[in-house]
């Protein structure tokens, strides 16, 4: 009986010490108790610091659209600093591509979006709506819709965003675009995979009379587009002007980007979390946490430093809808 209660102390005193040196060992987690107002607070971050040093630089966060009020619906009180924060907001899906490509979302699913898109329009922001079809009566009825609600249209024949549509951007003009305001159409353009070489993804998109484009910041994951190339992006084929815009994941660390480290994969930081089962490679994180902000729009070598460095006129914020995974 004596011998047990040692072995039962001796076994304790292990314990402790194994959850010492653990707790010792261990990041901590920086908690959050409002996981929207966190992404409406990052968002924020990065508009005052990119515009502290490029007064007009834009801002369009893409989905995350019940971040424009600060209640549980629409009609709630609007989200003022976020608002002015920001000069648009990008919303795939919204009439073709919710469940599948080339398939009509719900009419309940489109309803609750245009409740928010309405707001965010109201307030003075511009709507972009990126809708995955290419039938053409769907990418005609995209159009035709967002004509009417006074949005953006962009038919994506490819969910890899890889494809420059075939003929003339809607509502194509020769007319400068200044400011967000003025773009009557856009490109939405991520992977460079089926363009042979940067030069060749180059004069793709140079022959184009788009108004918008929405580019990624590197060409190849380590080939990054310099201040001249974006420069020529701004010109259409057709003389006018128009704006590049940069992508931007904030809500996913991406194990293919310049600041990602190997060890993170064993040994994560604090703010690194799971992997998105649909995306290999993307990582959710924890958005709040400061040191991932540093990555992203920090002093030195940020993500947002960069982009601005090589004359981007904004950028496309992706994964804003970061809080729906932590609230779930």
């Amino acid at each position: 009986m004596l011998m047990k209660t040692r072995n039962n102390r001796t076994f304790g005193l292990l314990l402790l010490a194994v959850l010492l040196t653990t707790a010792c060992n261990r990041t901590e987690v920086v908690p959050c108790d409002d996981y929207r107002q966190a992404m409406r607070d990052f968002v924020v971050r990065i508009s005052e610091t990119a515009r502290s040093q490029t007064s007009d630089f834009i801002v369009i966060p893409q989905n995350g659209i019940e971040l424009v009020t600060v209640g549980e619906d629409a009609d709630a009180e609007l989200a003022v600093p976020y608002l002015a924060a920001i000069d648009g907001h990008g919303q795939e899906d919204l009439f073709y591509g919710y469940e599948r490509d080339d398939k009509p979302t719900s009419a309940a699913e489109t309803d609750y979006l245009l409740s928010y898109l309405r707001r965010s329009k109201q307030a003075g922001n511009c709507i972009l709506v990126t809708d995955y079809c290419s039938r053409s009566e769907y990418v005609a009825g995209a159009r035709s819709r967002c004509d009417a609600e006074g949005f953006v249209s962009f038919a994506a024949p490819s969910r890899e965003l890889d494809v420059i549509p075939a003929g003339a951007p809607t509502h194509e003009n020769t007319q400068d675009i200044v400011r967000l305001s003025d773009a009557q159409n856009f490109l939405y353009l991520l992977n460079c995979e089926r363009f042979s070489s940067k030069a060749a993804f180059l004069d793709a998109v140079s022959a184009t009379n788009y108004d918008l484009i929405i580019i990624d910041l590197f060409f190849d994951n380590d080939m990054a587009f310099t201040a001249a190339e974006v420069e020529r992006m701004k010109h259409k084929a057709n003389g006018g002007k128009r704006l590049v815009v940069c992508y931007m994941s904030i809500g996913e660390a991406e194990d293919y980007r310049y600041y990602w480290q190997s060890e993170w994969k064993r040994h994560k930081p604090a703010w690194l979390a799971r992997e998105n089962p649909e995306w290999r490679g993307n990582y959710k994180v924890r958005y709040w946490d400061p040191a991932w902000q540093e990555i992203i729009c920090g002093a030195g070598d940020s993500y947002l430093n960069r982009i601005l460095a090589v004359g981007f006129d904004g950028v496309y914020l992706d994964i804003v809808d970061a809080f729906e995974y932590f609230e779930k």
